[in-house]
């Protein structure tokens, strides 16, 4: 998922430095991270300049992260533990049941729509899943936070049964990140209720095609 184009503007100065003194370097090095992609996109990412902006030595950058593949995957884990305490707060703080499932939906468009750098990555070419443990599991646990909640719909006879719950998952999930990409791409309608309104007759039609009809 590539960039939306950026509009011409004249040269400026250089971004200015924030200078690191002292606390977690590694937490200071995502956040540089996450405001390069949100200012000039993934691909124009580098390890030497996010370090070169916090004006930390490489030796101290490798301490870190071996490369720019390895930033981005702390970037998009990062993002994925995130969005996965927000859809436990959702279902939780909802009291669970429907209206806990119906709020994890709008929970999932509103953190992209929040953190649009981190779901880039997420979602984009940049991340290796597959090459990186805590990453694969970020993932897998804010996946897995859907499917409980859909097994515990299904045990309380809201969900239709005989469904596996996995593949309901994917389903809600490709609804979701569809609105969700539109949102932050600028896809979806403007003005007051935009897109609170396509987000939530998109949770209205996920819940009556899966929940048991009476």
């Amino acid at each position: 998922m590539l960039e939306m184009p950026r509009s011409a503007k004249a040269p400026g100065p250089g971004p200015k430095a924030r200078k690191y003194h002292h606390g977690d370097l590694r937490r200071a090095l995502l956040d540089e991270a996450v405001r390069t992609i949100r200012d000039d996109g993934a691909a124009a990412l580098t390890l030497r300049a996010v370090g070169a902006r916090l004006g930390v030595s490489r030796t101290a950058l490798y301490r870190h992260f071996a490369d720019k593949s390895a930033l981005l995957n702390a970037v998009s884990e990062d993002g994925f533990r995130r969005l996965a305490d927000a859809l436990e707060h959702a279902w939780t703080g909802a009291g669970g049941g429907v209206r806990g499932f119906e709020e994890q939906g709008r929970t999932y468009v509103r953190f992209a729509i929040d953190n649009p750098s981190h779901y880039r990555v997420m979602f984009g070419v940049w991340s290796s899943r597959d090459e990186d443990t805590a990453l694969r599991a970020a993932g897998a646990r804010a996946f897995q936070v859907l499917v409980d909640a859909l097994t515990a719909l299904q045990r309380d006879g809201v969900v239709r049964p005989n469904e596996a719950p996995g593949l309901v998952a994917l389903y809600v999930w490709a609804a979701v990140h569809g609105v969700a990409m539109l949102a932050i791409d600028g896809r979806l309608p403007g003005g007051p209720g935009g897109v609170r309104d396509v987000i939530e007759y998109a949770v209205r039609r996920i819940g009556s095609g899966i929940f048991v009809e009476v």
